[in-house]
C-alpha cells in the first residue's frame, strides 16, 4: 500500500464539503489525515454559501452529504455540473439506499461513502483525482486535435489561394518593372516602382500565409529603420492612450537577410501581447541593437554559432509572467487569454528559428516582460542584377515561344521580351504552340507555364520534345508545387524557374539558357 500512495501521491488539494453537522464533517476529514492527503477546506451547508464557495474558494473535489435542512447533496450536484463536468463529486451520507446511490452515479456523482464505513474515502478520493484529470488531459486533446484539424485545413485552403494569388501578382512584377523603363516620365517610373513594390509585398504575404504550414521562407534585405516604421504604422490606432510607445533603432541603415512580412507579424504580435499585458498603462518599448553573441550563449539544442546579430526587442512594463507560464510559453495552444489560440508565441518562435535565430524572454510578475529576438548578421548573395550587367540581357533578335494560358501573364511576358530585343510569339494553349511550331519552325527557346488546365504544361513539353524541339525551356513552376521531373522528357536545358517571377530574373534566365543552350553561337532560325 505504500508503494501505492507514492504513485499516486496528490498535491494538496481544496476540498468544498457540504455537511450540516460539525462532528460528521470531522469525521470525514479525519479519514484524509489517516492517508496523509494534504488538504484546505471550507464547509457549507446553504445553497448561497455553496454558489459562493465555487466562485470564490475554486474547489478540486466535492465532498456532500445527501440531504440537510433546506438544501440537498442532490441540488448540489446539479449545480456543479452546469459548470463543470469534470469536478469530482462524492456523497458522504448515513441515508443512502442501493437505489438511490445508483441514481446518484447516474446524474453525475464520481462515488458514493456510507459513513458508517467511512475506510475507503481516502482511495476514493485519490482515484477520483487521478480520474478527473485523467478526462480533463483527454478533453484538451480532442480541442487541441480538432485545432489542429482546423489548421490543417487552412493550410490546404492557403494552398490552393496561394495559386491563384501568384497569378494575380505575376502581372504586377512585370508591369511594375517595364514602367521603371520610362525614365524620362518620373510619374511613371515612380507609378512602376509602386506596382513592383505592391507586387513583391503581396507575393511576402503569399509566403508568409503559408510558412506556419510548410516552413516556407525566402530572403530579403531586411532594412532595420523601415521595419520599424512599418511596426509604428500598423501599431496606431492600437496604443492606448496611457500607454507610452518608444521605436528605437540603433542604426536604421542596418540591413540583414530575412523576411520582412514574417518579422513584421512576429513583432506585432508581440506588441498587441505587451498591449493586453498593460490594462492600467505603462511603457512599451521596441528597439533594434547590435549583440555580439558567444558561443556560451546558446542553449542545448540551439545551433551554437557565436558572432554578430541584430537584436528586435519588445520591452513592456506590464503584468508579468509567473513561473508557471514561463514554462509552457512556446508549447502549442497554451495560453491565458480566453479567447487566444495559443499559437500566436509558437509562430513566433518558427519564425525565429527559421532565420536562425534564437529567442530569449525575460519577465517579473507584477513589473514587466522582455522577449529579445536574435537574428544573424549574414551577407547572402542578393536576387538583383546590376544597372552595368543589363547591358549583357539584350536580346539579339532571338525567337521565343512563350505559352501561357492567362492572358495578362501571357502579353506582360511578351511585351517584356519584345521591349528587351526578343522576337516574342504568344500562345495561349498547347495546342496553339504545335500549331505554330508546325507553320513557323523550331523557336530558339520555350518559355512555359507548368499550371496550364487544358494542355497541361507537362504534355505540351512532351508534345514539343516530340516534334523535334531540343532548344532550352524556361519552365514557370509554382515553388511549393514543381512538377514531376518523372513525368518531363529528358532534356538537357530546363530551367525551373518559380512563379512570379521578376523582369531581371526572366531575362537572366533567358539569356543564360540562350548562351548555353546554341554555345553561344546566335538564334538557330526557323527549321
Amino acid at each position: 500500500m505504500t508503494v501505492d500512495r507514492q504513485q499516486w501521491a496528490l498535491p494538496r488539494i481544496r476540498v468544498l464539503q457540504i455537511e450540516d453537522s460539525q462532528l460528521d464533517a470531522e469525521l470525514v476529514l479525519s479519514e484524509l489525515d489517516a492517508d496523509h492527503i494534504e488538504y484546505d477546506v471550507t464547509l457549507v451547508d446553504a445553497e448561497r454559501e455553496y454558489l459562493s464557495a465555487l466562485e470564490d474558494f475554486q474547489p478540486d473535489i466535492v465532498l456532500s452529504d445527501l440531504s440537510m435542512p433546506g438544501f440537498s447533496g442532490q441540488r448540489a450536484l446539479d449545480i456543479l455540473r452546469e459548470r463543470d463536468q469534470d469536478l469530482p463529486f462524492i456523497f458522504v451520507s448515513a441515508t443512502l439506499g442501493e437505489e438511490a446511490a445508483i441514481e446518484a452515479l447516474r446524474n453525475g456523482a464520481t462515488d458514493y461513502i456510507l459513513k458508517q464505513n467511512p475506510a475507503r474515502l481516502a482511495s476514493a478520493v485519490r482515484r477520483a483525482m487521478r480520474e478527473a484529470e485523467a478526462q480533463r488531459a483527454r478533453r484538451r486533446a480532442e480541442t487541441e486535435l480538432i485545432r489542429a484539424q482546423r489548421f490543417e485545413s487552412l493550410a490546404m485552403l492557403a494552398g490552393g489561394l496561394s495559386h491563384d494569388l501568384r497569378n494575380l501578382l505575376q502581372p504586377l512584377l512585370l508591369a511594375g518593372d517595364s514602367l521603371q523603363d520610362y525614365q524620362d516620365d518620373p510619374r511613371l517610373a515612380r507609378l512602376g516602382r509602386l506596382v513592383r513594390d505592391c507586387g513583391k509585398r503581396g507575393l511576402d504575404m503569399v509566403h508568409s500565409m503559408l510558412s506556419f504550414a510548410r516552413g516556407a521562407r525566402r530572403a530579403e534585405q531586411v532594412r532595420v529603420g523601415a521595419l520599424l516604421e512599418a511596426l509604428g504604422l500598423l501599431l496606431q490606432g492600437s496604443v492606448p492612450r496611457n500607454v507610452a510607445l518608444e521605436l528605437d533603432a540603433y542604426d536604421p541603415d542596418l540591413s540583414f537577410d530575412g523576411n520582412h512580412t514574417e518579422l513584421q507579424q512576429c513583432l506585432l504580435n508581440l506588441s498587441l501581447n505587451a498591449l493586453q499585458a498593460m490594462p492600467e498603462g505603462g511603457k512599451l518599448r521596441i528597439s533594434a541593437t547590435l549583440a555580439s553573441l558567444p558561443e556560451n550563449f546558446f542553449l542545448p539544442g540551439e545551433e551554437s554559432r557565436e558572432g554578430n546579430y541584430v537584436c528586435l526587442s519588445v520591452i513592456d512594463t506590464g503584468t508579468g509572467m509567473d513561473e508557471a507560464a514561463m514554462l509552457h510559453l512556446f508549447e502549442p495552444f497554451y495560453t491565458t487569454k480566453e479567447s487566444g489560440t495559443g499559437l500566436g508565441l509558437v509562430s513566433c518562435k518558427r519564425i525565429i528559428t527559421a532565420h536562425g535565430g534564437v529567442m530569449r524572454v525575460e519577465s517579473v510578475l507584477g513589473e514587466g516582460t522582455s522577449f529579445h529576438m536574435h537574428i544573424p548578421l549574414m551577407q547572402q548573395p542578393a536576387d538583383v542584377v546590376g544597372e552595368e550587367e543589363t547591358a549583357n540581357l539584350q536580346g539579339e533578335a532571338e525567337r521565343v515561344l512563350v505559352v501561357v494560358e492567362e492572358a495578362g501573364q501571357l502579353s506582360l511576358l511578351v511585351d517584356t521580351l519584345d521591349s528587351w530585343g526578343y522576337q516574342a510569339h504568344a500562345s495561349q494553349s498547347g495546342t496553339a504552340a504545335l500549331q505554330w511550331l508546325e507553320a513557323q519552325g523550331v523557336p530558339d527557346l520555350v518559355v512555359l507555364d507548368a499550371d496550364m488546365n487544358l494542355f497541361t504544361g507537362v504534355r505540351t513539353l512532351a508534345a514539343l520534345f516530340d516534334h523535334g524541339y531540343r532548344g532550352a525551356v524556361l519552365l514557370l513552376a509554382r515553388p511549393d508545387a514543381p512538377p514531376d521531373m518523372d513525368e518531363l522528357p529528358v532534356m538537357e536545358h530546363l530551367y525551373l524557374v518559380d512563379k512570379p517571377v521578376s523582369t531581371l530574373r526572366l531575362l537572366k534566365t533567358v539569356r543564360d539558357a540562350l548562351e548555353e543552350s546554341t554555345g553561344g553561337d546566335g538564334p538557330q532560325g526557323p527549321v
